[in-house]
């Protein structure tokens, strides 16, 4: 099943049918938008061309598109290539902004760190909400000069001579690591990320690509000295994005009679958490037509129903692995027999909306059995009436709600609904297409 690109309006509210239609389909989802991100950001970096295929079509990326052109890069796309070419930063005529991406500011104040012209990076009203202390700390031990008030955004660089560092993130993030060894291409002497646990390592496949000397032993990540000079333009394939295909996964885990498949995905073990955790709740999930694409694994997912899911305690140093799936796990939590437990996911406080709460409000008004913990929550399976519940202006709780209530006995509304464009345009029509397509 193809999909369509119907948008929603920011805040507009969607109806989604109870149950009694099961998913079924052979589907593709959005591209990867961490990878999207990054194959922009080295693109322009890096001298020659770099043509990108299946870039994601959604408002982070082009949120990184937008404030890289501010920056001279010239993007276009065509045929569903992109083409990057920049090879040096220059000086932007105003404020850079970047929308709700959170990776846009990061990464993109990691590549501003080594320039000697001050830069200003804003967002919207949700993203200058959000921290970003963590990453503005190690830059400037590097050398950078920045500018804040209480770490959020708008944050003022000003780059110049940096030097590597050895860093140990006291929070496991992606953005964090994948902003430091950005920054670090640019530094006098070695760079080293020491991660307190695991993340995607997209950042590390991406530099090695483009040509940059990276290596990893552990949570240790180190970039040589010299790395910008070796970055060369090169081919990328984006592979469909897990965390979008959690979603029709997740809705052929809650409905009787469901069966999906999901093609091209990327599953790179940093990513593939949620699915470990999936199938020890007892879903039925297989991986098949495993192939490679740009250094990143991918394969088809294959996912249907079964009366046989049950609660289970998902432990912290199981979360980095499926920060950004852990709504869609709580969605299927709904379903299962007996009480899934998240401790240790403190992280999903400082997202696009503090996730713990907004899940737990939107289930509960669904009409599951939900309680909220400082770092997470306990989900206890059962039946859901359905209701009105909001996305709190997030894409991933919006789509995650859209899921359980798919399940529920009646009718559900979701209010704020056109933040799902963030990551996956459509994902409403999408949804409803899924359980017609018997």
């Amino acid at each position: 099943m193809s999909r369509t690109k119907t948008t929603t309006t920011p805040g507009q509210t969607v109806t989604v049918a109870g149950k009694g239609r099961p998913a079924r389909g052979t589907i593709t989802v959005p591209a990867d938008k961490s990878i999207s991100h990054r194959a922009l950001i080295l693109g322009c970096l890096a001298s020659g061309e770099t043509r990108i295929t299946n870039l994601l079509d959604g408002g982070d990326v082009e949120s990184t598109q937008n404030a890289l052109r501010a920056l001279g890069a010239r993007i276009e796309t065509s045929g569903g290539i992109t083409t990057v070419r920049c090879g040096e930063l220059s000086k932007p005529s105003g404020v850079i902004d970047a929308g709700n991406s959170g990776t846009t500011a990061r990464l993109l104040m990691g590549a501003l760190s080594a320039r000697t012209f001050e830069s200003t990076v804003t967002g919207d009203i949700y993203l200058r909400n959000r921290p970003m202390g963590r990453v503005i700390t190690p830059l400037r031990l590097m050398g950078a000069d920045f500018s804040s008030q209480d770490g959020k955004l708008p944050v003022s660089v000003r780059g110049g001579a940096l030097k590597g560092v050895r860093y140990e993130t006291p929070v496991a993030s992606a953005q964090v690591k994948s902003a430091i060894l950005l920054a670090g291409l640019f530094a006098r002497g070695d760079t080293t990320v020491v991660e307190s646990a695991k993340t995607r390592d997209h950042t590390e496949i991406m530099l090695r690509l483009f040509g940059a000397e990276v290596e990893t032993e552990g949570t240790e990540i180190t970039v040589r000295e010299g790395g910008a000079g070796l970055l060369r333009g090169t081919e990328v394939e984006v592979p469909a994005d897990l965390s979008s295909a959690i979603f029709p996964v997740a809705a052929a885990l809650v409905s009787p009679g469901s069966r999906v498949t999901v093609e091209n995905v990327g599953v790179n073990p940093a990513r593939t958490g949620a699915l470990d955790i999936l199938a020890d709740m007892g879903a039925d999930i297989r991986l098949s037509n495993r192939r490679s694409a740009g250094g990143e694994p991918v394969a088809d997912i294959e996912a249907a129903w079964t009366d046989g899911l049950k609660g289970i305690d998902i432990s912290p140093e199981r979360v980095p692995g499926a920060i950004d799936e852990i709504p869609a796990i709580a969605a299927v939590a709904c379903f299962a027999h007996g009480a899934t437990t998240v401790s240790g996911a403190s992280e999903l406080r400082v997202k696009e909306s503090d996730r713990i709460t907004a899940m737990t409000d939107g289930l509960r008004n669904l009409g599951a059995k939900v309680e909220e913990l400082p770092d997470g929550m306990r989900v206890e399976g059962g039946r859901l009436r359905g209701g009105s519940c909001s996305s709190a202006g997030d894409h991933r709780v919006a789509m995650a709600l859209a899921v359980a209530a798919t399940g529920a006995e009646g009718n559900s509304s979701i209010k704020g609904a056109g933040c799902v464009d963030i990551s996956f345009k459509g994902f409403f029509d999408f949804l409803e297409r899924l359980r017609t397509a018997l």
